[in-house]
């Protein structure tokens, strides 16, 4: 089946659509396509895409958000189930929380290590109690 293409009912062009399906406010969502772009998200290499980037970051942005299918977000946006996922496949790697950088050698830990009371299931008929360790916070100073 030939995809005819049809326009889209969802657009970043249109502020209201941003935050109740991206979840983010207008500033957060562009300070994200901003590094979208900083990370390459908008490099032109071979037939150009149908949405530009600000749409693509929201289709990615719904798709992860909603607990809707790529054939369900796709019309939303105008393109067909296969260019959605093309747009996933390019996007979702930028999107992507940067490694964090490693600790200075020097770094210490604070570590809580509570012991936590739990019920000890081998012996539950009598009621028993005994203590796990649980690690409550770690911090970084």
């Amino acid at each position: 089946m030939r995809w005819l293409g049809m326009g889209g009912v969802i657009s970043a062009d249109d502020p209201k659509w941003i935050e109740p399906f991206s979840g983010l406010t207008e500033v957060q969502f562009a300070r994200l396509v901003a590094l979208v772009r900083r990370r390459g998200g908008d490099v032109q290499r071979g037939r150009p895409w149908r949405l530009p980037l600000e749409d693509r970051v929201l289709l990615v942005a719904t798709y992860w958000r909603t607990n809707l299918t790529l054939r369900q977000v796709a019309p939303l946006f105008g393109v067909s189930k296969s260019a959605a996922d093309r747009i996933l496949d390019h996007l979702a790697p930028l999107l992507a929380i940067s490694p964090a950088r490693r600790p200075r050698k020097d770094t210490v830990y604070i570590v809580d290590g509570t012991l936590v009371p739990t019920r000890d299931r081998s012996r539950a008929d009598r009621g028993a109690v005994r203590q796990a360790g649980g690690v409550g916070a770690a911090s970084r100073w």
